[in-house]
C-alpha cells in the first residue's frame, strides 16, 4: 500500500476521540496582561474561575510562574488573547503549582529553556501542581544548542493532571520529550492523562536518551503510575529504539497511532499496563516498530501493525528473554503476558527470545499469545524464534500465506483474503475473533494537536529555491551565499574561485559547477564551509583545493560548528585534492557534538589527502553518541589519502540507538590508510549496519569492523583485494549476518 493511500485513508477514517476538541479552547475573557510584571501581578490576585489573558506579541526571556488554589470547577485559567499568537522566545519556561489550574494556546519557539523543563507541573519539589491542565500549547523546536545538554520539554508531577490536544515538534537535544515524574515524596499513583497530543517530528538522537515519552523510571518501576496516554499521534517519532519507554505498572497505553515512527513501544520496567486499540503504520520506513514485551502481567491486544521493517529490538513484536532474579533496571523476565487478537501485516520481523545471552538468560513463563493475524503478501515469512519459548503458549493463530515457513504450533498456516473493516483498516475476509477487531477506528491527526499551527516539518529540498548565477573571482562565492535564501542553489562558471573567509552554512544550500568546464576553489582559511545549525549542503561538479590553506594542524574542507545537528551533506562529482599541507587534513571534519542524519558521496574523487575523506570519530567518551547516522559512498576513487578514508567511530555499550549504518559500493581505495598500523582504508568502530559491495583495495588498507555493543550486521560481497589486508572483524561466525 502506498504512503499516499495511508495517509488518504487517516484523513477519512472516522476519529476515536473522546474528548470535544473545543475544550481545548478556553475563552479569552478575563484579565488582559501585556508584560511579565503585569502578569505576575495578576496572578497573585487570581481567585477560583478568574482568566488571566497574556496579549499577543512576542514574550521574550519569560520565566512563567502559574500558582495559585482553584477549585473544581472554577479553574484559574491562564491563556493567550489569540491562540498561536502568544510566542515565548528566548530564556522562557512555564511552572505550574497549585491546584485547579490550566494553561492554553500559547507558543514555544525561536529559544530554549533555561531550566531542566520547558513545561512543568511543579514550582520545586515542595510545591506542585494538581488537578490541572495544560491544553492547545505548542512547542517548536525548543532545543537546547548543545545536543548533549539534556532538558525534558515536558514534566508532569503530581496527580490527576492532564496534558491534551498540545502540538510538540522538533525537539534535537538529548532528554524525553514529555516525563512523567514519580516518587513516594509525591505519592506514586499518579493517575494523568496524556491525549489527543500531536508529537511531530523529533529526529534521531544518535544516543541514549531521546525517547518521545517515558512514564517512571527504573528506581520506581515497581510501583503502578495509572497514568493513560491514549489518542495521540506519534508522527516519525525517530529519536532512538524506544518512542515510549514504559517504567512503571498499570499504565495504558490505548488508540494511539505511531506513523512512519523509528522504534517501538517499549514496556521496559512495571507490570500489569494494557496495550491495546493502536495503530502502528511504517509504510516500509527503516526501523518502524511496534511493541516490545519486558517484565510480568502485561496485556497487548487489538492493535494493528502494517509495513514495519524493524527488526530486533524494533520488531513488530519483540517478546524478550530476561535476567534471572533481576533488579528493576536490567530485564525483568517476561510473566504471564497475553498477547491476543493484534494484525500485524507485510512487517519484516516478529521476535519471540529476543535479547537471550549470558546475562538475559531467562526465558518467558506463564504466558500466551492467541488469535493473532500474521499477513505477508510476499511469503516473508517473520517470525524469528530464540531460544525456549514453551513458556509462551501459542494457540489460534493465523499466518497467511502457508509458503515455506517453519511449522510453528498454534499458528495455523492458511491462504486469506483481506478487505477494508468498518473503521477502514484491514480485516480478513470470513474470520472472526482473529486478529484486531474490524471496527478499530484509527484517531484522526486532525483531532491531536491544534487546529491552528501546521502539522509536519517537511524538510526543505535542495536546490527547490532560485538559481544564482556566481562568476569566478575572490570572494564571489562569498557575497552570493551571504543572499541565498533556503533551497536556492549557487551555479558557478568555470573558473578559479578565492575563498578568503569562513563560508557558514545556516541553511539547506546547493553549490554547482559548471556543465563545461572546471570551478576551483580554493581558500585561505583552515576551513572552507562550516555546516552550522540549521544548515544543509550539497556540492556538486566542483574541484576543491587545499593549495592556498594555511599551514595548520586540523584543517578542513567542511567542518560541523557547534550545535550543528540533523543535517544532511551530499556531495557528488567532485573532487578533493592538494590536502597535505600539514597533517590531518580532511576533506570532511565532523565536531564533537554535532550529528549527522545522512552523509552522501557520490562519484567523489580524492587524492593527496594527509588526514581523511570523512572524519566521524569525535564522539569517544564512549556514552553513545555518533556523528552521523547513515553514510553512502558510491563509484568513488579515493587514492593517497594518509589517514582512513573513513574514519566512523561509536562507542559505548547502550542498545537504544540503530545507527551509525553505512553503504560503500563501487569504489576503489588505492594507497589509502597508510598512517594505520596496520593501515586501515575503513575504520568502523561500533557501527550497526555495514554493507559493502564491490569494492577495490590496492596497495594500502583494507576494512576494520570493530563490534562494541547489540548484534550488529555486516555484509561484504564482491570486494577485490590487491596487495591489501583482508577484512578484519571482531564478529562471532553467528553475529555477521
Amino acid at each position: 500500500m502506498s504512503v499516499r493511500l495511508l495517509v488518504a485513508l487517516f484523513c477519512l477514517a472516522i476519529a476515536a476521540a473522546t474528548v470535544d476538541a473545543a475544550s481545548a479552547q478556553p475563552g479569552t475573557e478575563g484579565r488582559l496582561v501585556r508584560t511579565p510584571a503585569e502578569f505576575s501581578s495578576a496572578m497573585r490576585a487570581a481567585r477560583p474561575g478568574d482568566t488571566i489573558v497574556l496579549a499577543d506579541g512576542e514574550w521574550r526571556d519569560f520565566q512563567m510562574l502559574v500558582s495559585g488554589q482553584g477549585q473544581a470547577g472554577r479553574t484559574i485559567t491562564v491563556t493567550a488573547q489569540t491562540p498561536g499568537s502568544v510566542i515565548l522566545t528566548g530564556l522562557s519556561n512555564l511552572r505550574m503549582a497549585g491546584r485547579y489550574l490550566v494553561v492554553a494556546n500559547l507558543v514555544f519557539r525561536d529559544g530554549y529553556s533555561p531550566t531542566g523543563e520547558v513545561i512543568s507541573f511543579r514550582r520545586n519539589r515542595q510545591d506542585r501542581a494538581t488537578d490541572s491542565r495544560v491544553t492547545g500549547m505548542v512547542i517548536d523546536g525548543f532545543s537546547k544548542p548543545d545536543r548533549r545538554d539534556a532538558d525534558n520539554w515536558v514534566a508532569l508531577f503530581g496527580q490527576n493532571n492532564r496534558f491534551d490536544h498540545n502540538h510538540i515538534v522538533g525537539k534535537t537535544n538529548a532528554g524525553t520529550t514529555l516525563v512523567v515524574v514519580r516518587d513516594a515524596e509525591q505519592g506514586l499513583a499518579n493517575h494523568h492523562r496524556i491525549d489527543h497530543n500531536y508529537f511531530g517530528p523529533r529526529p534521531s538522537l544518535g544516543s541514549n536518551g531521546g525517547e518521545t515519552l517515558r512514564v517512571g523510571t527504573s528506581h520506581d518501576a515497581e510501583s503502578d503510575s495509572f497514568t493513560t496516554v491514549e489518542f495521540n499521534w506519534f508522527d516519525h517519532c525517530d529519536g532512538e529504539v524506544e518512542i515510549i519507554s514504559n517504567k512503571s505498572g498499570a499504565n495504558v497505553y490505548r488508540g494511539n497511532v505511531f506513523f512512519e515512527s523509528r522504534g517501538a513501544l517499549t514496556l521496559r520496567h512495571g507490570d500489569g499496563n494494557l496495550v491495546e486499540d493502536n495503530v502502528f503504520i511504517g509504510n516500509g520506513v527503516d526501523h518502524t516498530g511496534g511493541i516490545r514485551v519486558i517484565n510480568r502481567n502485561q496485556t497487548i491486544r487489538n492493535n494493528y501493525m502494517q509495513g514495519l521493517t524493524g527488526t530486533g529490538f524494533a520488531s513488530a513484536l519483540t517478546v524478550m528473554y530476561g535476567v534471572p532474579n533481576s533488579p528493576a533496571n536490567r530485564y525483568v523476565r517476561v510473566e504471564n503476558a497475553v498477547i491476543e487478537n493484534n494484525t500485524i501485516i507485510d512487517s519484516a520481523s516478529i521476535f519471540l527470545g529476543a535479547g537471550m545471552d549470558s546475562e538475559r538468560s531467562a526465558a518467558p513463563v506463564f504466558s500466551r499469545m492467541t488469535n493473532n493475524l500474521i499477513v505477508n503478501t510476499d511469503g516473508h515469512d517473520p517470525f524469528r524464534i530464540q531460544g525456549d519459548m514453551s513458556g509462551l503458549a501459542l494457540d489460534g493463530n493465523i499466518q497467511s500465506p502457508p509458503g515455506s515457513a517453519t511449522a510453528l504450533p498454534g499458528v495455523r498456516r492458511t491462504t486469506i483474503e483481506l478487505q477494508r473493516g468498518s473503521g477502514g483498516l484491514q480485516a480478513p475476509v470470513g474470520m472472526r475473533d482473529v486478529g484486531a477487531r474490524a471496527d478499530l477506528r484509527v484517531t484522526r491527526r486532525q483531532d491531536t494537536g491544534v487546529a491552528w499551527y501546521a502539522k509536519g516539518t517537511e524538510s526543505i529540498a535542495f536546490d527547490s529555491g532560485r538559481t544564482i548565477p556566481v562568476l569566478p573571482g575572490d570572494d564571489t562565492l562569498t557575497a552570493a551565499l551571504a543572499s541565498a535564501l533556503p533551497g536556492d542553489r549557487l551555479v558557478l562558471a568555470s573558473g578559479a574561485y578565492t575563498v578568503n573567509q569562513v563560508l557558514s552554512v545556516a541553511h539547506v544550500i546547493t553549490v554547482r559547477g559548471p556543465d563545461d568546464g572546471e570551478a576551483v576553489l580554493k581558500f585561505s582559511r583552515p576551513t572552507l564551509f562550516e555546516i552550522a545549525r540549521g544548515g544543509s549542503l550539497k556540492l556538486s561538479g566542483l574541484t576543491m583545493s587545499g593549495e592556498a590553506a594555511p599551514d595548520y594542524v586540523g584543517n578542513a574542507v567542511i567542518r560541523t560548528a557547534a550545535g550543528a545537528a540533523n543535517y544532511r551533506l551530499v556531495i557528488e562529482d567532485s573532487r578533493f585534492t592538494d590536502m597535505g599541507v600539514n597533517r590531518a587534513f580532511d576533506a570532511i571534519s565532523l565536531t564533537k557534538g554535532t550529528t549527522a542524519d545522512q552523509i552522501i558521496l557520490r562519484r567523489v574523487r580524492a587524492d593527496h589527502i594527509s588526514g581523511s575523506v570523512l572524519a566521524a570519530h569525535t564522539e569517544t567518551d564512549d556514552l553513545g553518541f555518533y556523528n552521523v547516522e547513515g553514510v553512502e559512498i558510491i563509484d568513488s576513487v579515493f587514492t593517497d589519502i594518509t589517514g582512513p578514508a573513513v574514519d566512523l567511530y561509536r562507542g559505548g555499550t547502550d542498545e537504544s540507538t540503530f545507527g551509525p549504518r553505512i553503504v560503500v559500493s563501487g569504489s576503489t581505495f588505492e594507497r589509502v590508510g597508510a598512517r594505520g598500523s596496520p593501515p586501515v582504508a575503513l575504520a568502523l568502530h561500533g557501527v550497526q549496519n555495514a554493507r559493502l559491495s564491490d569494492n577495490r583495495f590496492i596497495n594500502g588498507g583494507g576494512v576494520r569492523f570493530y563490534r562494541t555493543v547489540g548484534a550488529p550486521s555486516f555484509r561484504e560481497t564482491g570486494t577485490t583485494l590487491d596487495r591489501a589486508p583482508a577484512t578484519w572483524t571482531n564478529l562471532n561466525a553467528g553475529q555477521a549476518q
